[in-house]
């Protein structure tokens, strides 16, 4: 795949670190003129041997205050884009696109007192930047967490997500985050043992937030893997809760990730 030069900006990779094997995380230079809204995603490009780049989307971490871009990746196996990418180390090019992308933002809904994001895997990543921009603290009185992964060795970025709530220029509203981490093929201490759809129908995730997911209130992103997405979607529908669109706002905003 070839995109213009006019259309992406050529970066340097700052910073990589590896969770687990086939999980690592990424920081950026940035293009002062790219813009983006918490909760976007923008392509990033890797150069192949041949001359070639190939494309792939990823979420920002970041905020949209940083001076740096952050990304979360798991290696697919077999995957061109990945394999690329897992071979970088810092000071090495990347193209980033110009434009952002995608509608998982808090302008989604129009109202709500709650919200919830539900995240498995690498969906985590537009959760953490909504989290360190200002609106959603100003907006919502209560911020739910929920982070679902196989293995805790999994969970990234648990120092930022520790921290957050005590950063300055939230002025005191950090008491309205409550994180609750899900580990489904293992034991942890203090987080919850079962995928996110059970938690939701055994009422578990209610009783562990003490908040009930009521659609009066109650305003839920979704970010993970198409069956997950698929799946709280026809659970959460059971309960009076929608997918919000532009022609008819509602209570539910999603975003795959494979």
């Amino acid at each position: 795949m070839t995109v213009s030069e006019e259309k992406f900006t050529r970066q340097r990779l700052l910073e990589v670190q590896t969770l687990t094997p086939s999980l690592f995380t990424l920081r950026t230079t940035r293009d002062p003129g790219f813009r983006f809204r918490a909760g976007q995603f923008a392509r990033l490009g890797v150069r192949k041997a041949d001359g070639n780049i190939v494309w792939r989307a990823y979420s920002m971490v970041s905020a949209p205050h940083d001076e740096f871009l952050d990304f979360f990746s798991i290696v697919v196996p077999g995957g061109e884009f990945t394999s690329e990418l897992s071979r970088l180390k810092p000071g090495d090019e990347l193209m980033v696109d110009k434009q952002a992308f995608g509608f998982l933002t808090l302008d989604r809904f129009p109202d709500g007192r709650d919200l919830w994001l539900l995240g498995t895997g690498t969906g985590i990543a537009p959760f953490l930047s909504i989290l360190q921009d200002l609106e959603v603290w100003s907006r919502f009185e209560r911020i739910v967490l929920v982070y679902s992964a196989r293995h805790r060795a999994e969970l990234a970025y648990q120092t930022l997500i520790r921290e957050l709530p005590e950063r300055e220029y939230l002025e005191g509203q950090g008491h309205k985050l409550l994180y609750l981490p899900v580990v489904t093929r293992e034991s942890m201490p203090g987080a919850l043992n079962a995928r996110i759809t059970t938690l939701i129908e055994n009422g578990e995730l209610e009783r562990a937030a003490d908040l009930p997911l009521v659609p009066e209130h109650s305003r839920i992103m979704l970010c993970g893997n198409p069956e997950m997405i698929d799946d709280t979607r026809a659970v959460l529908k059971a309960r009076g809760m929608n997918l919000s669109l532009t022609r008819r706002p509602g209570q539910v905003a999603v975003e795959n990730y494979w």
